[in-house]
């Protein structure tokens, strides 16, 4: 193969975003999307068509069954909710494709254990969808971060995600349904917080996290959402991360992390506002790279890193390694909200 055959799972808005990636990626083309409905597909692939159109249109299907047994797929892009996901992410690997998963990737720490099982049992390559880890600002922070003479150790990590929902969100849109989205603003925006704290802290998990409910509501009484949530994760030697997650409140995506001796700080570390890469803040000197790459952008990279290794014939185990440390993190704090009590890990 000279490019990744991508085929869509669903339709909702965010796969548009990846539509555009895959066509800026370089190394892959879509090849087909499936819905329920046929002419929701076609619908679908029209639209993207228009904006960003590949030589040779996608097949449009009527049913995942089609997609996930096509020969001409060799990559599933999975945006169905967090609550039917398992299933197909496991159906997909069974059938050989490899799997690029919206986030949170599952419901349990036990369903995202028996999809990635059912990966390695299969040999597919497995990831979850966030894309601020394919920026390369990245790399910038983590010569900030290892600094010891500018930065010294790691103390605390403080971050916030947000964004003010209007109208009937709460009833209409999938993320206040308790049946798909149980884990609501903490699994929508909270897994960011997380993930951002996890690799600052090379991946080693918290002893200790706590969580706070602030405001929850959703479509159904009997089973509320979380929509305003606080969560705090204690590390050995005394490092701590604090974050904040809302479908409330107006649109924000800042981290800070600080040192013995210095600071970091990222004003937009989930969505680049002014770039490709976006701002970083050292010590109060900041850097904005104001030119605008779409080929660059971080979207573009992760699938085009994807691609890159499953075109290698190589299975990249950090990957699902970080997903399923991330789902643990968060199911914690989500127990520890609902308990009122500390969650220890091992």
């Amino acid at each position: 193969m000279s490019k990744l055959r991508w085929g869509f799972l669903g339709s909702a808005n965010i796969a548009i975003k990846n539509w555009k990636s895959i066509r800026n990626s370089g190394n892959s083309i879509v090849t087909a999307v499936a819905s329920r409905d046929a002419n929701r597909s076609r619908e679908f692939i029209a639209r993207c068509q228009k904006d960003n159109p590949f030589d040779t249109a996608p097949t449009a299907l009527g049913s995942y069954e089609e997609l996930i047994a096509s020969p001409n797929v060799d990559a599933v892009y999975i945006p169905l909710p967090t609550g039917v996901r398992k299933e197909w992410v496991v159906r997909a690997a069974q059938a050989g494709k490899h799997i690029l998963c919206e986030k949170p990737c599952g419901t349990t720490v036990d369903e995202v254990r028996e999809m990635l099982e059912a990966c390695q049992r299969h040999r597919v390559q497995f990831m979850d969808g966030v894309m601020f880890m394919h920026n390369p600002r990245m790399n910038r922070v983590r010569a900030a971060l290892d600094d010891q003479a500018a930065f010294g150790s790691l103390k605390r990590i403080t971050s916030h995600f947000s964004f003010l929902s209007t109208g009937d969100f709460h009833l209409a849109n999938i993320r206040g349904n308790a049946a798909l989205e149980p884990l609501g603003c903490l699994g929508d925006l909270g897994w960011y917080n997380i993930r951002f704290t996890l690799w600052a802290m090379n991946w080693k998990l918290p002893r200790q996290v706590t969580g706070q409910i602030l405001s929850q509501t959703g479509s159904d009484a009997d089973r509320p959402v979380p929509f305003d949530f606080s969560g705090e994760m204690l590390f050995d030697n005394n490092i701590s991360a604090g974050f904040f997650c809302s479908f409330l409140t107006a649109y924000r995506d800042w981290v800070i992390a600080t040192g013995t001796n210095g600071s970091v700080r990222i004003p937009d570390f989930v969505h680049p506002r002014k770039s490709s890469e976006g701002a970083l803040e050292i010590d109060g000197t900041i850097s904005d790279d104001l030119a605008v790459n779409p080929l660059a952008a971080q979207e573009a990279n992760m699938i085009r890193n994807f691609a890159n290794q499953v075109l290698s014939g190589k299975l990249n185990d950090a990957w699902p390694d970080w997903a399923l440390k991330t789902q643990i993190v968060t199911n914690a704090c989500m127990d520890a909200a609902r308990t009122g009590k500390p969650v220890a890990l091992a």
